[in-house]
């Protein structure tokens, strides 16, 4: 797994340069590539590349340096070469399950016997929690698993694997000669080796490597990639026989180095592309943040923008319309969906062709439905999808087919495997590395009115924001759409009431546990032993000056075990007043990743900030973009850190309201910025050191430590889910 950070556009033109640059050097003869009739051992007699259908311009670049390099007779390697066209992630109709190849889940444990973190502290319920491969994570392992069992069936002694985002290093020839006279030298069994990496990555802290010669090392574990390897045909049939793979295909072949004959050359020979970013998606990246062995990812934004816009889709009352909104939500479409009408100023600006509306997808909007032959004529390249319906269609889907016919339209079938492929066929772009979401139809809501700035409770700043589809971009004329209340078959009215009150008297440990990791943006670790439990007071969270290896300081941060879907969430607390820590009371979760915040900066302790992040989804769709999220500055009038305050987030399926010592500060309707949060959120209360000096100021040691009162805790919530543990382990803010 490599988890460095793309290169730069300058170092890529460089590097593109140098490429074009090789071209007018002289082709190198590898003799290592060879009949079994010119040496005593055979030498490399295929290569296969490993290529998605959908990149052949990978598959051109790939050409283009096979041909640089020629085998022993003075062949270029292309006519050695077999494409295989590799497993695409992204064409699951479903999340991929175990079967005799493939088991998607592994533990950081695993990965820590690769990779060893010496100064990462992790838990032991970290290390065997289980981690689900990613989507793009199943597709190389079945990819590489496949072209195995075609060398263990094949003629070749040797095959050269490659993936199709490497280039030869120009001394390859050279080398690869030089390890492998060095490699049938050392051999006395007649089987030189199982695998040969020629293209790896050294983990920084791996096992020691032996030697075998000044070419050629062996070692126990530590190396990953595998975008250049030659395997052995007796070698592949080990690994096919060792199968299945359990976690990524990298990570799971290092744990049996120590049953094969796994030898590198002194260093890598073939590398990966500068100039091609990875498709890859890491699945435990998680993990290693919450154990604190990553402490710079970057941002997360998500940049893809359909090109395929407007789109319009229609469904009657339970056909799947909000499921359908969902799933262009998460292929970075701005959509409205189940509404009786749009908001009067986007109708306007729909109507009329304006450029400057707020959305780009409208799904299930019952005003629309009258409109079709006037949006087939404003927008000719507009996009139709409609939901089959089993049994008879309502009069206006009637009136929507009607006035489609002749058109180019897509009609979804929501009992289908297939939804993804017919939504991103039509609209001309890849399926998410998630399943289609599946929802309970919202049904055609009623606007109240359209909110004015006036009604959006105290005047407040807004610094800068997110920029994703899923923002609203700040404009004088646009406040969001306020919807009624829930009705009759949505979630809110289907579940149980529910109420928690806890003076923290001591820890109950029926409703909360105490953290002991942290976040990449989180200077300090969390320590269960930061929070002490006081009679009459509650719980104070300390945040220390403290070496703890991965991190100098130490925080405190307590969750809830349970995750709860709407409510009111109240908390009496006295904040920090220590510049570079924050208070935080908040609801969270990932994947997707959403959250409702309360912050206090420890730089301003007489100011709340409020904030929503957004990401599209069902469970565990693998959407946590954003790290800015949507913030709001309100000035409280008074000083947090001087008295204990009443905080409370009221949030429900159409608004979220911010409430301080009951007098209302703040309020957020749907589109206002983000839709609202509608999956189960963890509640956490928490006291923390920040990397950001501009968020709450540069913290000094010599202030510490510093003390966060919790004196109490009161929650209605209208839906409770018991846990799953995935983001009591780990945080992202």
């Amino acid at each position: 797994m490599n988890l460095k950070n793309p290169s730069r556009l300058a170092f890529r033109c460089i590097f593109q340069l140098w490429l074009n640059f090789r071209r007018l050097l002289p082709r190198r003869k590898c003799r290592a590539f060879a009949p079994r009739s010119v040496n005593q051992l055979a030498g490399i007699q295929k290569v296969y590349v490993i290529n998605l259908d959908r990149q052949p311009d990978r598959w051109s670049r790939m050409q283009r340096e096979l041909k640089r390099i020629l085998d022993s007779s003075g062949r270029d390697l292309l006519g050695l070469t077999k494409r295989y066209p590799a497993v695409d992630g992204k064409a699951f109709s479903e999340d991929p399950t175990i079967d005799a190849d493939i088991d998607p889940f592994y533990t950081l444990e695993d990965q820590l016997f690769v990779e060893p973190q010496p100064l990462a502290l992790p838990a032991k319920f970290e290390l065997s929690r289980p981690i689900r491969m990613s989507r793009p994570e199943v597709g190389v392992a079945r990819s590489h698993i496949n072209v195995w069992r075609q060398v263990a069936t094949s003629d070749q002694d040797y095959s050269l694997i490659l993936e199709d985002d490497t280039w030869f290093h120009s001394g390859f020839a050279k080398h690869l000669d030089q390890a492998w006279d060095d490699i049938v030298s050392a051999s006395h069994d007649g089987q030189a080796f199982d695998v040969l990496y020629v293209s790896y990555l050294e983990v920084k802290h791996g096992a020691l490597k032996t030697f075998v010669s000044d070419n050629v090392f062996r070692s126990d574990r530590g190396l990953w990639h595998l975008s250049g390897y030659v395997l052995s045909r007796d070698g592949a049939r080990k690994l096919v026989h060792r199968l299945p793979c359990r976690g990524p295909v990298d990570l799971w072949i290092n744990h049996h180095f120590k049953t094969l004959k796994v030898y590198a050359t002194r260093q890598p020979l073939i590398r990966q592309r500068r100039d091609t970013c990875s498709t890859n998606s890491y699945s435990v990246l998680p993990s290693l943040t919450s154990i604190g062995a990553i402490t710079s990812e970057g941002a997360s934004l998500f940049n893809i923008r359909p090109t395929e816009q407007p789109v319009f889709a229609f469904g009657d009352c339970g056909s799947g319309t909000s499921s359908l909104a969902m799933a262009l939500s998460m292929l970075g479409y701005r959509c409205c969906s189940d509404l009786r009408a749009l908001p009067a100023s986007e109708m306007e600006k729909l109507l009329a062709g304006r450029s400057d509306r707020v959305f780009n997808a409208y799904v299930n909007i019952g005003s629309l439905a009258g409109n079709v032959k006037q949006l087939r004529d404003r927008y000719p390249s507009a996009k139709f999808i409609v939901i089959a319906t089993k049994g008879d269609t309502s009069d206006a889907l009637q009136t929507v087919e009607r006035d489609l016919c002749g058109s180019e339209v897509a009609v979804l079938d929501m009992d289908s495997k297939n939804r993804w492929q017919v939504v991103c066929e039509y609209l001309r772009c890849a399926p998410p590395n998630s399943t289609f979401p599946i929802l309970q139809d919202s049904g055609q809501r009623e606007i109240l009115h359209e909110p004015t700035e006036v009604e959006q409770a105290p005047t407040c700043d807004q610094p800068k924001r997110d920029e994703s589809p899923w923002v609203v971009e700040p404009s004088y004329e646009w406040h969001g759409i306020r919807l009624s209340p829930a009705v009759a078959g949505q979630s809110e009215n289907e579940t149980a009431f529910m109420r928690i009150q806890d003076d923290f008297e001591c820890l109950d440990t029926r409703h909360w546990l105490l953290r002991s990791d942290t976040f990449t943006d989180n200077l300090a670790l969390f320590r269960p032993a930061n929070v002490e439990f006081r009679s009459g007071i509650g719980a104070i969270l300390s945040v220390r000056s403290e070496d703890l290896g991965v991190r100098k300081y130490s925080a405190a941060s307590l969750c809830s075990r349970n995750k709860f879907l709407f409510g009111r969430f109240e908390a009496s607390i006295q904040a920090s007043n220590v510049p570079g820590v924050v208070t935080g009371f908040f609801l969270h979760r990932n994947s997707p990743r959403q959250e409702i915040d309360i912050e206090i900066a420890g730089n301003r302790p007489d100011r709340l900030i409020v904030n929503v992040f957004y990401n599209p989804g069902g469970l565990a769709a693998n959407f946590n973009y954003g790290y800015r999220g949507s913030p709001s500055y309100i000035d409280l009038g008074f000083d947090a850190s001087e008295a204990i305050h009443h905080f409370v987030i009221e949030w429900s399926s159409t608004e979220i309201r911010w409430l301080v010592d009951n007098q209302l500060v703040h309020r957020r309707d749907v589109w206002d910025p983000t839709p609202i949060p509608h999956l189960p959120l963890t509640l956490y209360v928490n006291s923390w050191i920040t990397r950001s000096t501009e968020f709450a100021g540069r913290v000094n040691s010599k202030q510490l430590p510093s003390t966060t009162v919790l004196e109490s805790i009161v929650l209605e919530t209208l839906s409770v889910e018991l846990s799953d543990d995935s983001d009591c382990t780990s945080q992202f803010e």
